[in-house]
């Protein structure tokens, strides 16, 4: 009820106990840059396992796939033991093996071709798609870039360093 009231009377947080407190907003602040700390580090990590994997992948490619044991087959999604990979999982691997940038529409269709069961579970399987890549984006593996026709498409980021950050929020997606 105190809260209704706080909210109704537009006080909002500042009426409650420790709002102004130093201490309370000095834990805040460095649990704050804790977190943004802990999500570069993860972005970091996601970056280089996708950058093992693609290695790893490429190996497999060029020996094949008897050179990879059971756990690297499936710890690079080679697997073929029945069960299919991720949505985002699928996305990955077809970005890592593509020597090119590749549109949604194109990521769908290297999907459709691997893995049609991972489409099927989707209404409409090329917004996921736009989705996951955007998201891989954000994750720092991947980065979109404009065709000359205006199209956007997605490329693995192999190294970390050719990483550019993401837009931030408020910048319209296509």
């Amino acid at each position: 009820m105190e809260l209704r009231h706080m909210e109704m009377t537009g006080t909002g947080t500042k009426g409650l106990p420790g709002a102004n407190d130093p201490h309370v907003l000095e834990v805040v602040r460095q649990a704050h840059e804790e977190l943004r700390q802990l999500m570069r580090q993860r972005a970091d990590i996601m970056k280089r396992i996708g950058t093992v994997k693609q290695t790893i992948v490429g190996l497999a490619n060029l020996f094949g796939d008897e050179v990879l044991n059971e756990e690297l087959l499936e710890l690079v999604d080679r697997k073929t033991n029945g069960r299919q990979p991720g949505f985002t999982k699928a996305c990955r691997m077809v970005l890592m093996e593509a020597q090119r940038p590749l549109t949604a529409r194109e990521v769908c269709e290297q999907i459709q071709q691997r893995i049609p069961p991972v489409l099927s579970r989707h209404k409409d399987p090329l917004a996921s798609v736009t989705t996951v890549l955007n998201r891989l984006v954000d994750y720092g593996e991947a980065r979109a870039i404009v065709r000359e026709n205006g199209r956007r498409a997605w490329q693995w980021v192999s190294d970390p360093t050719e990483a550019v950050p993401p837009p931030r929020q408020g910048l319209a997606r296509a």
